[in-house]
């Protein structure tokens, strides 16, 4: 019968006690607590991966591997995230979408923009319209942003008579934003676009 020396374990060789490590009493590895910082960069996806190597437990006659972080992104309860660009909903009353409207949007990092229909211009329900380089910080390209894609929903009211004199004394008022001039110097005037989400999208996929 064969089997390992209980002394040696099978490894060929013995410490004696008087010359065992105190740290790690013969056991050739200490425990040990390191901090890891995770740098997450601007721009950086869903599911990206930052990896530290060689910082797995290491052991005598083993391969030391490598620590990986996966990104899991939060979801945001107003703004969501496709890729760099960043989509809102927003609700427009029937006197907004056909008179015009003038809201303000405060963004992810709470800078204040101004979003704004032109002089005679309809919404139409279920629209886009794009407000160019307010979207996600590329990454490792810091000064590309993607873009902010506003889809606007139009309320109609319950009911509206068969016969009108004028269609401003008939649409519900228009909401008013009173603004102070502080407030004015606080926001960042933006430009409407329109835009063809479906091509939009589908150029997207094919540049990605």
């Amino acid at each position: 019968m064969q089997h390992p020396c209980n002394q040696c374990k099978g490894t060929g060789q013995t410490i004696n006690d008087k010359n065992r490590c105190t740290q790690c009493k013969g056991e050739k590895v200490v425990q040990e607590k390191k901090v890891l910082e995770v740098h997450v960069e601007k721009g950086m996806q869903n599911g990206q991966k930052i990896k530290f190597t060689e910082e797995t437990d290491e052991a005598p006659d083993t391969v030391t591997r490598d620590i990986v972080f996966v990104l899991q992104q939060k979801e945001h309860p107003k703004f969501k995230r496709k890729g760099d660009d960043i989509f809102v909903e927003q609700t427009l009353s029937l006197t907004e979408a056909l008179s015009g409207f003038q809201l303000i949007l405060t963004h992810l990092d709470n800078r204040k923009l101004i979003i704004k229909s032109q002089l005679g211009e309809v919404v139409k329900p279920d629209q886009f319209k794009v407000v160019n380089y307010e979207g996600i910080t590329m990454y490792q390209r810091p000064f590309v942003r993607g873009k902010l894609y506003i889809h606007f929903t139009v309320e109609f009211p319950e009911s509206f008579p068969k016969q009108c004199k004028a269609q401003q004394g008939v649409l519900p008022p228009r909401p008013s934003m009173q603004m102070t001039d502080m407030e004015l110097d606080e926001c960042e005037e933006t430009t409407l676009h329109d835009v063809n989400i479906e091509e939009e999208m589908r150029r997207k996929q094919q540049e990605a």
